[in-house]
């Protein structure tokens, strides 16, 4: 589902305070991906980014188009309660989600929560 659905699907989720867990995530075709969390309702989502266009402003500073919301795709990859059982089934996390196919590693870590080793 695009970014705007899934907030919409349930309010809590754009009220809520969120913790990014890094932006670089790539599966095994190179695709990247953004992590996150919703505290109010213990969801981990990743969504998919799509290429975005970077261009050089006149001052020399870097402008990131804006991405069309239909575009950024959401899923719901496991529920964590507590903001300290995602900090240790994630640990390490930084240090893992620059390599190639580090979705991967994710799974791994999450198995225990019933995430699909397919996703």
């Amino acid at each position: 589902m695009d970014i705007e659905a899934f907030y919409e699907q349930n309010e809590a989720r754009r009220e809520s305070a969120e913790l990014e867990y890094g932006d670089e995530w790539t599966d095994a075709t190179g695709n990247r991906y953004e992590l996150a969390w919703v505290e109010d309702t213990g969801e981990l989502y990743l969504m998919v980014e799509p290429d975005a266009v970077v261009t050089e402003g006149m001052f020399g500073d870097f402008l990131v188009s804006d991405e069309p919301v239909g575009e950024l795709q959401v899923v719901v990859v496991a529920t964590i309660r507590s903001e300290s059982d995602l900090e240790d089934r994630l640990a390490g996390w930084e240090d893992e989600m620059g390599r190639a196919n580090s979705l991967r590693w994710l799974w791994e870590r999450l198995r225990d929560d019933g995430v699909d080793d397919d996703l």
